[in-house]
């Protein structure tokens, strides 16, 4: 497992994987930023960069994330909200098939390994609000906003 560093606008994201993938991608504070990026982190590190650039919309690098089976479920079906798009903890219960499990969903959520590619910050609370994030609300915010910026049309 071969691990980098690499500079986002919301912080230093350490980014760990191998050629099966990439299983971790979190983000720091402050941090050393890699001098050289290893050929199995090109892709990641191209289209994260592009993500932050605003030129995707959708991630096409392997991932490896390591879970329980519950947990790969979660994470599968948090691929599926679109970009610009949330959903709640209890939407995602139900298409998850079970209503009851919102707990242990929003659980295998808070446990997602590969921020921003894998989007629980497309998550919200059934009222609207902006719940638990590991990476900060702040940066839960920027990323929904960097998703979905409202456009203020001129009013003259």
């Amino acid at each position: 497992m071969d691990t980098i560093f690499i500079k986002t606008p919301l912080g230093i994201a350490k980014i760990e994987g191998d050629a099966n993938g990439i299983s971790v991608i979190s983000v720091h504070q402050d941090g050393l930023v890699s001098e050289s990026i290893p050929e199995h982190f090109q892709e990641a590190v191209s289209q994260l960069n592009e993500y932050f650039d605003g030129q995707r919309k959708a991630f096409t690098f392997t991932l490896h994330p390591k879970g329980t089976d519950f947990q790969q479920k979660v994470w599968q079906a948090l691929l599926e909200i679109p970009y610009g798009k949330t959903m709640s903890y209890l939407e995602l219960s139900k298409k998850l098939g079970d209503v009851k499990a919102i707990r242990a969903v929003a659980a295998a959520n808070g446990k997602n390994p590969i921020w921003i590619v894998v989007p629980c910050h497309r998550v919200i609370g059934s009222d609207g609000s902006l719940t638990g994030y590991a990476g900060g609300l702040w940066r839960k915010q920027w990323l929904l906003e960097h998703e979905n910026p409202v456009k203020q049309e001129s009013l003259f």
